[in-house]
């Protein structure tokens, strides 16, 4: 899965200017997707702290460059265990905390990349909502599971939301609302998807009723039909390039990412977005412990920073990607920006309908697998 992050601005400038010293020589080392963390959350955690830390924080392009990062290190790791019996050593120099976003978390846990957190020393872990607790605890497999381990620390998530040309619906007197929408004849040619498997077979079980993480896909009736009339709707697919068609009102709805929608609606008034009222995929980013990460206390409390209700609400707006804490703020309590933006932060009947895309078995993903191509193919 990809997910692109637009430029902010001055919001959400490099953290060049805090990084202190060397890297090597850094008290809190953080990796961390660009663009995820303003700059000025960085100097306020440190004015929080008694002593002053030296922080350094790297921001990297992508969420793959940053998976790849830990799977760097773990072959590092086994090299130097080879070389303690030649007494070569290397200088392996490791982050204590990683961004990665949840599509990643399985494979991390199975190739034994990460180490599990103590959410005893998380004092606001218990202030998440039950669905984003669900999402990191894990098995030793990477599935989900209730009594399993606390695998990472949500920071940030979105939604897939449906964006649109406001002038092209304004003709057609109506707004949409729902993924059934999408079947409506009068879109025929006119829309643009993800290029996900997961996400368009998604929406498709969702506007018959079932979930995004449906195991026995052959057996729900309906849906290769549905998405044979979906596909015949759709002008073409990109997980990357979906929204550039939408500006120039070369399509007039796209299904995409809010952390792409959100900044563009901001700017460009021809252009609204909704979270399907059926509820919709979510997505988040997690900051992740590598294995044989230096142990410090600064860990926990930078995690614990960004779950504080201030920070929260601050992170959530220079970013615009929402933190796990605000559904759980009371909402007379929030900002209007926040409180009145039902696409930063959607109401809570439709999150509460709304899932997180977990790992399936082998043979549910190659039913998946299977569907979009047959699916793929016939438009061909």
């Amino acid at each position: 899965m990809k997910r692109r992050n637009f430029l902010i601005g001055a919001t959400a400038i490099t953290l060049a200017e805090f990084l202190a010293g060397c890297e090597t020589q850094a008290d809190l080392k953080i990796q961390l997707l660009k663009n995820t963390i303003p700059a000025q959350m960085v100097s306020k955690f440190r004015g929080e702290l008694i002593s002053s830390p030296k922080l350094s924080f790297q921001p990297q392009e992508s969420l793959s460059g940053l998976f790849s990062l830990l799977q760097s290190w773990q072959r590092k790791l086994l090299s130097e265990k080879q070389n303690l019996s030649t007494n070569k050593t290397e200088n392996i120099d490791i982050a204590n905390l990683v961004t990665i976003g949840d599509y990643w978390l399985a494979n991390a846990i199975k190739q034994e990349l990460i180490q599990p957190l103590n959410s005893e020393a998380l004092p606001r872990w218990n202030k998440l909502p039950k669905k984003w607790q669900e999402l990191v605890k894990r098995n030793n497999q990477g599935y989900v599971d209730t009594q399993g381990k606390v695998w990472a620390a949500p920071y940030q998530w979105g939604t897939t939301l449906i964006a649109y040309r406001v002038d092209k619906f304004k003709t057609l007197a109506w707004e949409p609302k729902d993924w059934s929408d999408l079947w409506r004849p009068e879109l025929k040619g006119n829309i643009s998807l993800l290029n996900q498997a997961r996400e368009v077979i998604g929406l498709t079980l969702k506007k018959l009723g079932k979930s995004y993480n449906t195991k026995n896909i052959d057996k729900v009736e309906n849906l290769k039909s549905e998405l044979v009339k979906l596909n015949q709707q759709v002008k073409f697919y990109s997980s990357e390039n979906y929204l550039q068609s939408l500006i120039i009102g070369d399509t007039w709805l796209a299904v995409g990412w809010s952390n792409d929608i959100l900044p563009l609606v901001k700017t460009r008034k021809e252009i609204a977005a909704v979270v399907p009222q059926s509820g919709t995929a979510l997505w988040a980013n997690l900051w992740v412990k590598p294995t044989a990460t230096a142990e410090t206390s600064l860990t926990e409390k930078w995690i614990d920073f960004c779950w504080k209700p201030q920070i929260a609400e601050q992170m959530s707006l220079l970013t615009q990607i929402t933190s796990p804490i605000l559904p759980r703020i009371n909402p007379n309590e929030l900002t209007s920006e926040i409180k009145n933006n039902p696409l930063l932060l959607p109401p809570q009947e439709i999150i509460e309908k709304s899932e997180f895309l977990y790992p399936l078995a082998d043979n549910t993903i190659e039913q998946y697998r299977q569907l979009w191509r047959e699916i793929r193919i016939s438009r061909e």
